[in-house]
């Protein structure tokens, strides 16, 4: 049955007359995004109890006050505060299995399918505002806050000799999977991870330990290692989350998990491992909160995004992005395509996995065991009329080829490739086997990134180099001596490490007639950057030391990620 609009709700009970919703839905046009009952709250029209009692009544769940509530510990013990305050929930009581938590949104139904799959007891959904929750979170959890440290204590308690599994029985692996400890230590490295905005989290076991890392801003942090023997345990809870089968413990299994954090969607995508001491799990986080796929928020200065963009509405053609795994060529991509996106134009997509997805783009997924491959879905798309492709990676010569005969029938080709610069990519496509001349009649230009870690705001020290570390960056002492540098010391916000979030560093080439000439006389990369570089191209090292003069990122940092070879 459809759900009742929350403003002929507010009419029904007598707080709102059809004139005055029709204010509130004009006042919502200038804020988007903005809940209707907030609206009417802004402009004094009613209370916030009351826009509580109308989404209790839209959504057919009784309304608590949290003040007047006494909640047991035992409730308290079912949910982690790091999981309340994330899902704005505050759990209120459990009777046979039923768990009930008072939410501050109930629109957002999603929360009850999570807290389901997180916590496995059924989960019964009531309505308190969201101050009213705040406020019971802070009381309740005060003086219970805990941390992952506390959790793996409680489980090494609870260790058994006798359970140090050399073999292991599968009924006994399933029961140890589902007990609320595991399920309490899986859901805090889960939630701690979104919360601080990680990219991945590795679950790796070795001979004598059973490792927990997360990797935040391209670098993996340690976390406390559980019990060694709980290793297969919390695989198969795992593997129990994501769908996945737990009795097969021989063959490599992807799969995924789909959350609903906060209000915002968030996938993390599995990948199980078998290894010589059990199965290695890492989780891909995927959260669309995190990356804005926005050209204008990527980090490139104005005059590279103007230039970038040209490429972006050239009619056909060949745009490449390269760079290492995790340099952010995917982002680069799906913010170019999200730019181009209208109901004018048609854009395919062809990836390996689809990481976001982007309404009004058709995105097809790669299956290499069904011979789905980019050449394959390549050959395919271009029945489907497209204005613009973007093809995941070019791999091989097919899928070259292919993509060149898409650039030459009037269509804006997209891809990546993995090149140390940019310069370096014609080489590689002449070394899968592209001809010269086809690669200098389609490809329109090439972009080179590297991520590198911006220094925390809060904690950002000025310092003086030393001169060894000076002439890592290749620059005359006395041109060096002339900036001011600067460093993190360390503080709450960015966990100590200095840095916070992370910036790009681009290297755009745009392929010119005499660049087009020395590609087709088979010039070396070398050759091809030399020419660029005095055409007015900037350099990935050039790049760095602009964010180090401008204060966003350190020495090292540039060190790492850029090649001495890019300044003369």
């Amino acid at each position: 049955m459809a759900q009742r609009k929350l403003g002929q709700i507010l009419i029904d009970l007598g707080y709102i007359n059809d004139d005055q919703l029709w204010d509130i839905l004009e006042e919502q046009k200038q804020s988007p995004g903005q809940p209707i009952g907030q609206v009417a709250v802004r402009m004094g029209l009613i209370s916030q109890a009351q826009v509580t009692e109308a989404l209790a009544e839209q959504w057919g769940m009784p309304v608590v006050s949290l003040e007047e509530t006494n909640i047991p510990a035992a409730v308290l013990e079912v949910v982690p505060q790091t999981m309340a305050e994330l899902y704005k929930i505050m759990p209120i009581s459990m009777k046979d299995g039923t768990l009930t938590v008072a939410m501050a949104d109930p629109q957002n139904v999603g929360v009850l399918d999570d807290l389901r799959n997180f916590l496995g007891h059924e989960i019964r959904g009531a309505v308190s505002s969201q101050a009213d929750v705040e406020a019971a979170i802070a009381r309740y959890y005060a003086d219970r806050e805990e941390s992952i440290e506390d959790v793996i204590d409680q489980l090494s308690d609870d260790e058994d000799d006798e359970k140090q599994i050399k073999g292991y029985d599968l009924a006994s692996e399933e029961e140890m999977s589902d007990s609320q400890p595991i399920k309490k230590l899986l859901n805090m490295v889960m939630l701690l991870a979104i919360r601080d905005q990680a990219s991945d989290i590795h679950f790796e076991p070795f001979e004598d330990e059973f490792k927990i890392r997360v990797k935040a801003d391209g670098v993996l942090y340690e976390m406390v290692p559980p019990p060694r023997h709980l290793a297969n345990a919390i695989v198969s809870r795992i593997k129990v989350m994501s769908n996945l089968d737990i009795a097969e413990r021989r063959l490599p299994q992807d799969g995924r998990i789909e959350l609903n954090v906060g209000g915002n969607s968030v996938d993390l995508r599995v990948s199980v491992l078998p290894t010589l001491f059990g199965e290695a799990v890492v989780m891909r986080v995927l959260d669309r909160t995190v990356v804005a796929l926005d050209l204008n928020k990527i980090g490139m200065d104005a005059v590279l995004l103007r230039q970038f963009r040209e490429m972006l509405h050239r009619p056909n053609g060949i745009v490449l992005v390269t760079g290492p795994t995790g340099s952010g060529k995917t982002t680069t991509l799906y913010s170019a395509l999200n730019e181009l996106n209208s109901t004018e134009t048609k854009i395919i997509t062809s990836e390996d996995p689809i990481e976001y997805d982007i309404d009004g783009i058709i995105q097809v997924p790669v299956n290499p065991d069904v011979e789905v491959t980019f050449a394959a879905v390549l050959r395919a798309i271009l029945r489907h009329d497209p204005d613009q492709i973007l093809v995941g990676e070019i791999r091989d010569y097919e899928t070259g080829e292919i993509a060149v005969q898409s650039a030459l029938t009037g269509h804006l080709v997209f891809s990546t490739l993995h090149t140390n610069d940019a310069p370096s990519a014609i080489t590689r496509l002449r070394d899968m086997g592209v001809p010269a001349f086809l690669i200098t009649a389609t490809v329109e230009g090439i972009l080179a990134q590297r991520l590198v870690r911006r220094i925390c705001t809060e904690c950002r020290t000025e310092f003086t180099p030393s001169d060894d570390l000076l002439m890592e960056l290749q620059l005359p002492l006395e041109t060096a001596r002339k900036y001011k540098f600067y460093y993190g010391k360390g503080c709450a916000r960015c966990n100590n490490s200095g840095y916070k979030g992370r910036i790009g560093l681009y290297e755009l080439m745009t392929i010119t007639d005499e660049i087009r000439d020395a590609v087709a006389a088979e010039a070396s990369s070398d050759e091809l950057r030399d020419i660029a570089r005095q055409q007015g191209m900037t350099t990935l090292r050039e790049a760095g030391l602009k964010l180090i003069f401008d204060g966003l990122t350190t020495i090292d940092e540039v060190v790492r990620e850029t090649v001495l070879e890019d300044l003369d």
